[in-house]
């Protein structure tokens, strides 16, 4: 049966982890989602490990749009969730239409960096039938404002201030929060404190779910290799079986480990 948001929300409501992962054309979509993996984004992050760039400030719509009808040909049940790119989301008007977008090339949910600020941009999308997943802590379309890819809300006044920027865009109508490298016991209080699912990645053991790049943890990070990332095709010569023990991890909570985390 393919995956939906309520199945999402039932995995949260039994205490049970659910897996995503990244992906960016057909062939690895059919492999992934057949794998058992839940959640496919078609992250920004294309601008990174298939382009070649340093950041993910150069992607385009238009790209993102033929990424996500490659991904959508062929997907086998997840649910697919596609990256808006930078600026792409400026202005409520502008939100709107390039959502459409990429909801017509087939997402099943879009995805927005930000934080307070998106509040009625959230609130129009969902009333228009839009879902959407608000992503806090590590956005790297901000890496210019952060200053590199550091992680973020370490101290108690920025842990506090992104609870609360979670609380609020839930209430404004996110349907899903993703937490990027943030300490472990914060991205724990966080899934407490929101009933929407919280899918984590170098957060710590403790959302609802995980993901990670897909190029990452088939074990071909080009350059430094983040502390969150586990390479699972390093104990099998099948990527299928890798895919498998990934979803298999994640779901009996083995990985993340310790040492793919954060702390305070």
């Amino acid at each position: 049966m393919a995956v939906t948001i309520n199945t999402l929300r039932e995995f949260k409501q039994k205490g049970e982890a659910f897996a995503a992962l990244t992906s960016y054309d057909a062939t690895f979509s059919q492999v992934v989602s057949e794998a058992g993996v839940h959640v496919i984004l078609i992250g920004d992050s294309l601008g990174m490990v298939l382009q070649g760039n340093d950041s993910t400030l150069p992607v385009t719509m238009d790209q993102m749009v033929y990424h996500v009808s490659c991904v959508a040909k062929g997907n086998r049940g997840s649910l697919i969730m596609a990256d808006m790119p930078f600026m792409s989301y400026g202005t409520v008007e502008t939100a709107l239409e390039n959502a459409a977008e990429l909801m017509r090339a087939g997402a099943h949910m879009v995805k927005l960096e930000g934080t307070d600020w998106m509040k009625e941009t959230i609130t129009a999308l969902t009333e228009r039938a839009v879902p959407v997943c608000a992503h806090l802590g590590l956005t790297p379309q901000f890496v210019n404002k952060f200053g590199g890819y550091k992680v973020q809300g370490r101290d108690e006044k920025a842990a506090e201030m992104m609870i609360e920027h979670a609380c609020e865009l839930e209430a404004a109508g996110a349907d899903v929060i993703l937490l990027e490298c943030v300490p472990a016991p914060l991205a724990a209080r966080i899934a407490q404190a929101v009933k929407a699912p919280v899918i984590g990645i170098g957060a710590g053991p403790d959302t609802d779910g995980q993901i990670l790049v897909l190029h990452d943890m088939l074990g071909i990070t080009t350059g430094r290799k983040p502390r969150f990332v586990k390479n699972f095709l390093a104990e099998t010569d099948s990527i299928q079986e890798a895919l498998q023990a990934y979803v298999k991890a994640v779901g009996e909570r083995t990985f993340p480990a310790e040492e793919h985390t954060f702390k305070a």
